[in-house]
């Protein structure tokens, strides 16, 4: 049975069934046409799309347009990776005082920030005795077209 994505901030995990739907190869144009004719169908397994590591691969649902800059929109899933190492200017799901957040990660010189990707927002700076914990690395992000 497929897991529903409804909380926005419950990690919803991945899983390891692997989930496949059929993939065109070849590229397609987003400029001019090109015939569509004579292309190879295999099955993709999104799996190896989203994650290398499945057993610490979530997806969760995003709230709010602070990483509109990123390309991360209010609505979208964005698939975190707990067993990556987050660096300066990854894309992280951080918990500050135990509730979520989705920003990009500053660390320079010691310093630690979490910055928005949309100039509304302020960037995010711990300050003494709040806790900020890197909970895993976005590594996609899926953006659901809805008619």
């Amino acid at each position: 049975m497929p897991t529903t994505i409804t909380d926005p901030f419950r990690p919803v995990p991945v899983g390891t069934a692997p989930a496949t739907i059929n993939l065109l190869d070849f590229h397609v144009p987003a400029g001019f046409p090109s015939p569509a004719e004579d292309h190879m169908v295999r099955r993709c397994d999104l799996m190896d799309l989203l994650s290398t590591h499945p057993q610490a691969t979530y997806f969760m649902r995003v709230r709010g347009d602070s990483m509109a800059g990123a390309h991360i929109f209010d609505g979208d899933i964005v698939v975190v990776n707990r067993a990556l190492e987050a660096g300066h200017h990854s894309i992280v799901v951080a918990s500050v005082d135990n509730e979520f957040t989705c920003k990009r990660l500053y660390m320079r010189n010691g310093r630690v920030r979490l910055v928005a990707a949309n100039p509304a927002y302020p960037d995010i700076r711990p300050k003494e005795g709040q806790t900020l914990e890197v909970w895993g690395v976005v590594t996609a992000v899926l953006t659901l077209f809805r008619n």
